[in-house]
Order: C-alpha cells, then structure tokens, then sequence
C-alpha cells in the first residue's frame, strides 16, 4: 500500500495539472465542455497508458537505485514539487520532477560513479527538444492544414471540421499523455509490482483520476496567456503535442506535456503570425522548469539522508 499509495498521489497530481497541456488550448477557446471532454479523455488516458506505456517504464525503472523504500521517496518529493508549482498556477514536469527525485537518491545511495549518465544525458536532451520539436510539428501542421482548410467554402462545414478535429486531437492528447508519462508514475517503482501491465494499469488510472479532478487555473494560463489562440491554431497546437509526445513514447522517454504544448502553442502562433502574448508567463513556466527538477532532488535527496 505505500507504494501504492505513493504512485496514486504522483498519478493524481500529474493528470491534474496536465489537464491544461493536453486539453487547455481547447478549452479555453470554448471548443470543449470542460466536463465532458475530461470525463472521455481519462479513458484514453488509461489506454495510453496500458497500450504504449511499457518502454518508457522500463527506462524510468534504470535509473532507480537499489533501496527498498527509494522509489517512494521519488514519489513523494516529485508529487510535493508539482504540487506546490500547480498552485502557482504553472504547468509542471512530472518528468522532470521524477528525474530530479532519482538523481538525487541516487546520488546518496549509490554515488556518482554508479549513475546511469547515458539515460540521465539522454533524458537531458529530450527535454530541451520537445518544446522546439512541437513548435517545428505545430509550424507544419499549421500550413498543411490550412491549405486544405480554405478549400471549404462553407461556414458551418469549417465548423464541423474544426469541432470533430478538435475531439480527435484532445483524445489522441490523452492517449500519448497516458502512454508517454505513466512512466513517471510507477516507473521508478516497477521493480514491486508483479508484472509491467499491472504497473501500467495502475499508473494509469491515478493519471486518469487526475484529469477528473482538475481545475481551471493552469488552463488558462496554456490556453490565453502565453499566446492568443483562435480554434483552428489550438486544434493545430494540440495535434502537434500529442504528436511530440507519442513519438518520444516510442523510444521510451517521459517527457514534459507542458513543455509540449507550449512549444505546440508558440509554433502555431508564430504560424499564424501572432506573437507572444506575456513573455513574463513563458519566462515564468521555463523557470518552473529548471527549478522543478532541481528542488525535487535536493528533497528527494535530504529525506534519503535523514532516513
């Protein structure tokens, strides 16, 4: 039960607050009933995880040390970190986080000659790709669609396009969502479950839980503050994230989903030629960033210490 326990609050904080990544631009610009849209995504979520989760739970698990109770405090330092930055009101890491919780442990435990540097590097570096990755995937997305889009010449067909494209990009969100991130859920306690389903299933549902249970505050900070966003350029955001982060599921990386989205956000735009609405938000959101990984360790690595 505690390391249960454990990953079910990583789980719920998680997909609370990367509601706003995969749904935010959505949302916020009145596409999707805040309830409903939810309510479908978290099924996804599940699928995601379930379907494409596995990979990426085996690489989190490498980086654990071999302490018995390590993976909990990972856990709970990297949920208290994500915890504290959504009432901020920005989108956090779990990702990052998570990483920033095993570093440090295990740097107390093992040392750093012991490390597994080429996955932390790699880790590394993924994370400084996703946001220009997503921006590039948004960029072209935007122009490709757009070409076919002003072919419709009718209003109300534009409409449904956007409206049954917009359903398809939000659930395909959840879907990578659950399958690149529930790695950071039960990965780094893999190791005491008894099969990699059960591990996968269980992270899922705590994401799923939290999308449930979300709020609205980091919605709008993805959706209207860091660039304004019309329905066909949110649709193109949310397409280009979901898209970042099924791809990086693939080779097994958790990566950030609001790192995603913002990069999704700010290409769409740029395609649209709209610039930045609030560089304080985006300048706010990468130091979140940068701290979160940073402050989980120092946690994750104090508690290991002191018990």
């Amino acid at each position: 039960m505690l390391y249960v326990s454990a990953a079910v609050f990583l789980g719920w904080i998680l997909g609370t607050n990367n509601t706003a990544s995969i749904l935010g631009p959505g949302i916020a610009t009145g596409v999707f009933h805040h309830r409903k849209i939810t309510l479908i995504a978290s099924i996804f979520v599940v699928l995601g995880a379930i379907v494409n989760g596995d990979e990426g739970l085996r690489n989190v698990s490498l980086l654990g040390s071999a302490g018995p109770y390590d993976g909990v405090i990972v856990l709970l330092c990297a949920g208290i970190s994500m915890l504290l930055l959504t009432r901020l009101g920005f989108p956090a890491s779990a990702s990052q986080t998570v990483f920033g919780g095993l570093v440090g442990v295990g740097l107390v435990r093992i040392g750093a000659e012991s490390m597994n540097w080429h996955t932390i590097v790699k880790f590394i570096v993924s994370w400084i790709l996703t946001p220009f990755f997503a921006a590039m995937i948004a960029f072209f997305i935007y122009h490709v669609f757009a070409f076919w889009f002003r072919r419709i010449h009718k209003t109300h067909l534009q409409d449904v396009f956007i409206y049954i494209a917009s359903w398809f990009a939000g659930l395909y969100d959840a879907y990578a969502l659950g399958a690149n991130n529930v790695a950071n859920v039960t990965g780094p306690v893999l190791t005491q479950f008894n099969s990699i389903e059960l591990a996968a299933f269980l992270g899922g549902l705590s994401i799923a839980f939290g999308v449930l249970t979300s709020g609205k505050r980091v919605i709008n900070t993805v959706g209207k503050q860091i660039i304004a966003l019309d329905h066909f350029s949110s649709l193109v955001a949310m397409l280009a994230q979901a898209t970042a982060l099924f791809i990086f599921s693939l080779v097994g990386i958790p990566v950030a989903a609001s790192q995603a989205i913002v990069g999704g956000v700010i290409g769409a735009g740029y395609a649209r030629g709209v610039k930045l609405s609030s560089r304080r938000t985006l300048l706010w959101m990468v130091s979140a960033w940068l701290l979160a990984p940073i402050v989980s360790g120092i946690i994750a690595a104090s508690l290991c210490r002191i018990l």
